[in-house]
């Protein structure tokens, strides 16, 4: 059996998931520390400022109105400080604020991908997209000790996640921030001459346009049952939930942008062992499928779900 350590001298947990018991509550990975109901008063603790979004429902549960942009950064400060050691995170303004469980699943997952090809440390891994909150690096960093690359087209993303890096010392040491100065490069410029990384990851944006994913808020709203409580424009849904253009759309949408990357994967096969992507639409795998037959590429899809959402990422490599 393989043990990692995190962070925390007292947590040690085998590698791979079939070695552990999996109790029926359990919907995400086993690993993932996020699989119970949120402890609100050990998240109070850790980051005060959670508090006053924090309420009893009319189940008698505490909870928070996941909705909101301010509770969900709050909410990460805690999670982040609690759980990751990481004290002093924060993002900009109407930037991208993801669920820290979810990102942590990902993570988690190629944690496993890497162990059957037994891969050596350190682990080197580059982040396609990293944005100003660089919550991959940085769960990459303080979970398994990688090494990790950020990369990005926005320039204040990159100086917001920089920001969030010098910090800490420890993620310093282990992550580095990269600028991709060529919108349509998706690799070069970023993976150097002689560097070697064990994969590379994405959240591609999921849209095709603005008016897409503002009826896609819409539709959040609704499950969330919060349309009463929101009577905004579309651009202002938009930014409710938070997210720069750049991170919620790209001409074509996400088949397009992953086929892309797929193309320019092939020049970098030398130079990375799996390449990664998130798909968070289901139709799009037969076109993504189809782009890496034509390639030649070996290819897998891994299957992820957080409660109601199911979600994926398909891994390939030649």
């Amino acid at each position: 059996m393989i043990l990692l350590k995190y962070d925390d001298p007292f947590i040690q947990v085998p590698i791979c998931k079939k070695q552990i018991p999996v109790p029926s509550k359990i919907i995400m990975h086993p690993l993932n520390r996020h699989n119970q109901s949120y402890d609100f008063e050990l998240l109070i603790d850790a980051n005060p400022d959670l508090e006053p979004f924090v309420f009893t429902n009319e189940h008698g549960t505490r909870t928070v109105r996941f909705s909101s942009p301010d509770t969900v950064l709050q909410l990460n400060k805690a999670l982040l400080k609690q759980y990751y050691q990481v004290s002093d995170w924060s993002i900009p303004p109407d930037y991208l604020c993801p669920p820290v469980p979810g990102r942590a699943d990902y993570i988690h997952y190629l944690a496993d991908l890497l162990a059957e090809e037994k891969a050596a440390d350190p682990i080197v891994g580059l982040d396609i997209g990293v944005g100003a909150n660089c919550i991959y690096p940085i769960l990459g960093a303080q979970i398994y000790q990688w090494k990790m690359v950020g990369s990005d087209i926005d320039k204040h993303a990159i100086a917001a996640a920089r920001r969030n890096v010098l910090a800490s010392d420890k993620l310093k040491k282990l992550i580095d921030i990269r600028h991709q100065k060529n919108n349509a490069n998706i690799f070069e410029g970023i993976i150097l001459e002689n560097e070697y990384y064990h994969f590379t990851m994405c959240n591609p944006p999921f849209h095709a346009s603005q008016s897409e994913a503002s009826k896609s808020t819409a539709r959040k709203l609704r499950n969330l049952q919060q349309e009463k409580q929101h009577n905004q424009s579309k651009e202002e849904m938009v930014l409710n939930f938070g997210g720069q253009a750049n991170e919620l759309w790209c001409n074509g949408g996400e088949a397009l942008f992953i086929k892309r990357m797929i193309k320019q994967s092939v020049a970098f096969k030398a130079q990375v062992t799996w390449f990664t992507t998130l798909v968070s639409k289901s139709d799009n795998l037969k076109r993504i499928y189809k782009q890496l037959n034509k390639l030649k590429a070996t290819h897998k899809t891994i299957a992820m779900s957080q409660g109601k959402k199911k979600s994926r990422f398909v891994a390939w490599k030649f």
